[in-house]
Formats: structure tokens, C-alpha cells, sequence
């Protein structure tokens, strides 16, 4: 079988579970080697990929953190000796009015999901301009795209990784370095059925009802977009169809923001 991204290496931000995991694996069926991150349990995750055929590492670098984030890059520099892909997906969440937010949470919101893309991206370029190589992958959301109230750093951080996206694009631009976000809308991850979960005990009705109202609010197609699908376009984004996509924030949201 074919794997056009054999020896290329992929950096993935929260890629312990959920949508970073997806990315990753997705990622690896393509070939690429891949470096882990994020908080909890690696070893499933790792053990998973390396099934796949491909040299894994993880790292757990605390993604608030420049100092982190520079000791991840020599780590791969170490294990990997360059990368090929970044895919910036760590983030967190919080909600509260603005009047109510917790300074720390905004602090800590906007340094995870935005500040640190800005750090991986000023680390990773120079190795893909060595080679004239790369892609760039932020996962934003479709709260990069509009917005719902309580979630005012979440919604500016990645309104933020949009911006972000498409000033790395325009820089590179003429290069073979590429720059794209993915703003998906719900996606059933671990964190999300939890969710479900709780509102369907609180409520005394079933899962499938719960999920329905949780949809319902939002998302047209009444149907979660999966980890798997995320890597799938991922992958697509990565290829050589995708060389002249550059700046886009792209919607997987079942119609969210087509409204």
C-alpha cells in the first residue's frame, strides 16, 4: 500500500486522545513518523501508532509554556532530527460570563490555544524551509469562526489561530510550505460523551434524546463529525492535491456556520 508521507515526521499537539489522536493515526497510516504530546496516559495512544508500522515518541511538554515548547523541539530535533508537519491541536476550555471569568483561566486559555501555536510554528519553520517542505495544521473550531456566549477566551483564541493561519500562509506563500486551520463543530471525543452522559442523568432522558438537544442547538446535520474524519482531511491537506491551499479555515461543522 502506498504511503506518501513516509519519512516525513508529525509533530501533534494533545495527541493523547481525541481529535489529536485521530489526526495522528490518521497520519501514520499515511507513513509519517510521529510525535506524541499531552497530558495523561500515553502509552494506548503509543502503542496504537506504533502498530501502525512507524516510530513513535512522545513528549509531555506543558504547551502554556515557551520554555516547553522549545525543550519539545530539541527533543525531536534529538529522536527525529527534523519535522515535516506540525499539527497544533492542544486546548483547553472554560466557561463563564466575561464579568465572571477567572483571570487565570483567560490566561491560561489564550496561552494553550493560540500562544502556543505562535511558538511551535516560529520553532518548526525553519526546519520546512530547509527543505522547502511543510505543513502546517491548526485545529481551530467553529468558534474561530463565530462565536457563543461564556466563551469569550475560548472563541478569541481561536478566532486568533485563524489569523494566525493565514498570515503563516501568506508569508510562505510562495514556497512549499503550507499554512491551514480545521474549525470543526461538535466532535464525539471521551470529554464531549461525558457530557452527554451527565445531561441525559440530569435530565432522565436517554443518550440519544441528549444528544439530539446538544446538536439540536447548533448543528444542522444533527450528527457529531468524528476524530477519524478530522485526520482523514488532515491527511488531504498534507497531500500534493492540497499544495495550493493556503490560508483556510476550514468548516467541518455539519452546516454550523453556513447559517
Amino acid at each position: 500500500m502506498s504511503q506518501p508521507l513516509k519519512g516525513k515526521t508529525a509533530l501533534v499537539t494533545g495527541s493523547t486522545s481525541g481529535i489529536g489522536l485521530g489526526i495522528a493515526i490518521g497520519l501514520a497510516k499515511q507513513g509519517a513518523n510521529i510525535v506524541l504530546n499531552g497530558f495523561g496516559d500515553h502509552l494506548p495512544a503509543q502503542s496504537h501508532i506504533e502498530q501502525l508500522g512507524v516510530k513513535v515518541h512522545y513528549h509531555g511538554a506543558d504547551m502554556s509554556k515557551a520554555k516547553d515548547i522549545e525543550e519539545l523541539f530539541a527533543f525531536v530535533e534529538k529522536n527525529q532530527s527534523s519535522i515535516d508537519i506540525l499539527v497544533n491541536n492542544a486546548g483547553i476550555q472554560y466557561v463563564a460570563n466575561i464579568e465572571d471569568f477567572p483571570v487565570e483561566k483567560w490566561d491560561s486559555i489564550i496561552a494553550i490555544n493560540l500562544s502556543s501555536a505562535f511558538h511551535t510554528s516560529r520553532l518548526a519553520l525553519p526546519y520546512m524551509k530547509k527543505k522547502n517542505w511543510g505543513r502546517i495544521i491548526n485545529i481551530a473550531s467553529a468558534h474561530g469562526l463565530v462565536a457563543s456566549a461564556q466563551k469569550a477566551a475560548y472563541v478569541a483564541a481561536k478566532h486568533g489561530i485563524v489569523g494566525l493561519t493565514k498570515v503563516t500562509a501568506l508569508e510562505n506563500a510562495t514556497t512549499g510550505i503550507t499554512c491551514n486551520a480545521i474549525c470543526p463543530g461538535w466532535v464525539l471525543t471521551p470529554l464531549v460523551q461525558k457530557q452527554l452522559d451527565d445531561k441525559a442523568k440530569a435530565l432522565g432522558i436517554s443518550n440519544e434524546k441528549a444528544t439530539e438537544m446538544l446538536l439540536s442547538e447548533k448543528e444542522p446535520s444533527l450528527q457529531f463529525t468524528t476524530p477519524e474524519e478530522i485526520g482523514e482531511l488532515a491527511v488531504f491537506l498534507c497531500s500534493p492535491a492540497a499544495n495550493n491551499v493556503r490560508g483556510v479555515a476550514w468548516a467541518m461543522d455539519g452546516g454550523w456556520t453556513a447559517q
